[in-house]
């Protein structure tokens, strides 16, 4: 499996993946095929330390040689990023070793992103009716599916869309009310108006609710990762 997906991966493309997929032959492979890989670390995995790039009174960056006391280390340099977000630290893996090409905070933020794709089923079960299959046979329950997706493609750019509309980031546009309050957009339409769906959503905003409000848990994760990524001059 590990291979086809190495196969697949086009030249100079980074593939994220969990642990399950932590093996230093996969990660030589990948390196050797000119493709990038970004993981989380596994704790216990014995490395050294070749060069600290950055670091901080929260994060470390750092190139380091993996399996240095195995008979089989891998072979190629990788680059272990760890942070302390809150009392914990998490640490990520990959072959990018160029800070230019790919910073320290964006390997974070990153990895953080793997999970959106939670949200897309979250999204496509319970805003847009997938939870439940109207047809039994398989003809029809590949439709729905194949259907459900392609909407939900088309609301995701909609929403991307409204976001450089109102010059906010995608973020922080709800896709809940965007999909809502297209019911108003086909009611202008019923009444022969003829709206550019952005516009019309981006002018009503407000109204529809379509810019998540700001609350202090957000306000203290943007103060915690300001404080994280401060660097410390290395002596």
């Amino acid at each position: 499996m590990v291979g086809e997906l190495a196969a697949k991966l086009p030249e100079n493309g980074l593939m994220l993946v969990d642990m399950g997929f932590f093996s230093f032959a996969w990660f030589d492979l990948l390196t050797e095929a000119k493709k990038f890989f970004l993981t989380r670390f596994r704790a216990g995995t014995s490395y050294q330390t070749k060069q600290v790039l950055s670091q901080g009174s929260h994060y470390k960056d750092e190139i380091i040689i993996m399996g240095a006391y195995r008979s089989n280390p891998c072979k190629h340099p990788v680059r272990l990023v760890s942070v302390l977000w809150g009392t914990t630290w998490y640490q990520y893996l990959t072959n990018v070793l160029s800070p230019e090409q790919l910073s320290a905070d964006e390997i974070c933020d990153l990895y953080r992103r793997r999970w959106t794709i939670e949200e897309a089923f979250l999204l496509t079960k319970r805003l847009l009716g997938l939870a439940y299959l109207w047809v039994g046979n398989k003809n029809g329950v590949q439709i729905q599916i194949i259907c459900t997706l392609i909407f939900y493609t088309v609301l995701n750019q909609l929403v991307g869309e409204v976001a450089i509309a109102l010059n906010q980031p995608k973020e922080k546009i709800s896709v809940e009310m965007v999909f809502r309050s297209l019911y108003y957009v086909a009611k202008a339409i019923a009444r022969g108006e003829k709206p550019d769906t952005v516009s019309y959503l981006a002018e009503r905003a407000k109204l529809f609710g379509l810019v998540k409000a700001e609350r202090k848990r957000h306000r203290e994760k943007a103060a915690l990762n300001q404080q994280i990524w401060e660097p410390v001059p290395l002596s």
